[in-house]
């Protein structure tokens, strides 16, 4: 049987196998008519269905992947963020009890003490034996040494109130609160006495708060007017005044009671027992400034 030149045949089936790789089931088992497929012309056998190669695909751009997630840094360790280091975790414990209130030691504490009384008061002594007696560094500033400073021109107080003597008491006034601030500044206390009258400004605790400051703690100390009387008595100089100036201050001393500030009745006491009791109206003090 000759068939028609130029035509060559599939290949034979071969039994057990399936169709060859690469061909299509349509070339095969060709169906109904498909849109854009050759027509089937009479007298030729269909020409063999080779391998059907894809359709050519355009090139698909690449897409960039998606811009990574802004987070914060990570983190070097557990312990450090950045440069900064980080306290270490644990429990927030309990708080504990509050600590039990304790009475202040104005033996051991840094103070600024001005203390206040008529002449023959006993300021002076007990003072300079209460910066002498504390655990902590003391000194004692008294107006009266600090006003005897000027030797020449010296306003005698003996010779009654001026104005010369008005000015030499404001400039040893500020030279006292200049020391004491020094010493304060310092670490060390200061004990300061000066006899100063509740109802006179210009002699009164303004200046030394203005020059000192508001931690000044001041304390009267103001015995009977008898023991003022004798203990002036035993003075000399310039220190002693007449008994009728003497009991004319220590009336206006009197306006000192209802004052608010701490007053000591040293009029049965000695020094010793004075500064004791000085160091318990202290400890109050500092508990509970007074308002002055």
């Amino acid at each position: 049987m000759q068939h028609a030149v130029g035509s060559p045949l599939p290949p034979p089936h071969q039994p057990g196998h399936g169709p060859a790789a690469g061909w299509s089931s349509a070339a095969q088992h060709p169906g109904p008519h498909q849109p854009g497929s050759a027509p089937h012309q009479p007298g030729h056998l269909g020409a063999p269905a080779g391998p059907v190669p894809p359709a050519p695909q355009p090139p698909v751009p690449p897409v960039p992947p998606p811009p990574a997630p802004q987070h914060a840094p990570v983190p070097q360790s557990a312990d450090t963020t950045g440069h900064v280091p980080l306290p270490p975790g644990a429990p927030v414990p309990m708080p504990g009890a509050p600590p039990a209130p304790t009475v202040p030691d104005p033996a051991a504490t840094t103070l600024a003490v001005l203390l206040i009384g008529p002449a023959g008061a006993g300021k002076t002594s007990v003072a300079k034996f209460w910066a002498e007696q504390r655990r902590v560094p003391t000194a004692h500033v008294s107006l009266d040494d600090v006003r005897e400073w000027v030797r020449s021109g010296f306003a005698d107080p003996q010779s009654g109130w001026n104005d010369h003597s008005e000015a030499q008491y404001r400039l040893a006034r500020r030279t006292c609160g200049f020391a004491a601030r020094n010493f304060l500044a310092n670490g060390i206390s200061c004990i300061l006495d000066d006899a100063i009258f509740p109802d006179r400004p210009a002699v009164g605790l303004g200046g030394w708060k203005r020059h000192v400051g508001p931690g000044l703690l001041p304390v009267v100390l103001l015995p009977g007017l008898e023991v003022v009387l004798e203990r002036n008595a035993e003075r000399s100089g310039n220190r002693r005044l007449a008994d009728e100036e003497v009991a004319r201050i220590h009336g206006r001393m009197a306006g000192w009671y209802g004052s608010g500030l701490p007053i000591i009745d040293n009029s049965q006491l000695d020094v010793p027992t004075t500064a004791r009791v000085l160091d318990d109206v202290l400890a109050r003090a500092i508990a509970s400034p007074p308002k002055w």
